[in-house]
């Protein structure tokens, strides 16, 4: 991967990961799959090699991110699904030719077609998806407490009480700015 590009935002769950590519909405937005090449390494990353991705499929990819961002917010605040993107999410989980595979290990792992096509790997993403939207895995959908993110993401805690979609960011960030709000708070004071 490239140093010149943020890092990457890695979970457990690959749909909202997906949609993690795009962070900080709600302030200075930062895109993590600028570029078709970003994107190849991110689907790389989380076991979806492809070949190659055009400009095209880049765009392709954006609007199912876009649209699983919309439908998981919907579902994580209990509000209705918007249609346009539930239409999108379905078109990209039909048109993919992904087959789950088991490893030797145990493992599922996902092989794509013999073109190792970009709309393959966007029909795991999109099926992922559908899986947490749906309601089918052990977890919730909950929104970011970070008011410069509210991503949505997939709480598998055991109390489902989760606050952040990232610890590591989003948590520490918040952590820091309230740690330095008392800090001085108290400094005021005692002046």
């Amino acid at each position: 991967m490239r140093a010149d590009f943020p890092d990457f935002r890695l979970g457990k769950v690959l749909a909202t990961s997906f949609t993690g590519t795009l962070s900080e909405r709600h302030g200075d937005a930062v895109e993590r799959i600028p570029t078709p090449h970003r994107l190849v390494d991110w689907l790389a990353v989380n076991g979806l090699a492809v070949d190659s991705c055009t400009p095209a499929q880049l765009d392709l990819a954006r609007e199912l991110r876009e649209s699983i961002h919309a439908a998981a917010t919907a579902a994580a605040i209990r509000d209705t699904l918007p249609a346009p993107a539930v239409q999108v999410i379905n078109d990209r989980s039909v048109q993919g030719r992904a087959a789950a595979i088991l490893t030797p290990e145990g493992e599922r792992r996902w092989r794509l077609s013999s073109a190792s096509r970009v709309e393959d790997a966007l029909g795991v993403i999109a099926a992922d998806a559908i899986s947490i939207i749906a309601g089918e895995r052990d977890g919730k959908l909950a929104l970011c407490a970070s008011p410069t993110c509210q991503a949505a993401f997939f709480d598998t805690s055991q109390s489902r009480t989760r606050k952040w979609c990232d610890m590591n960011t989003c948590g520490n960030r918040q952590k820091k700015a309230r740690f330095n709000a008392n800090h001085r708070k108290s400094t005021r004071s005692a002046e």
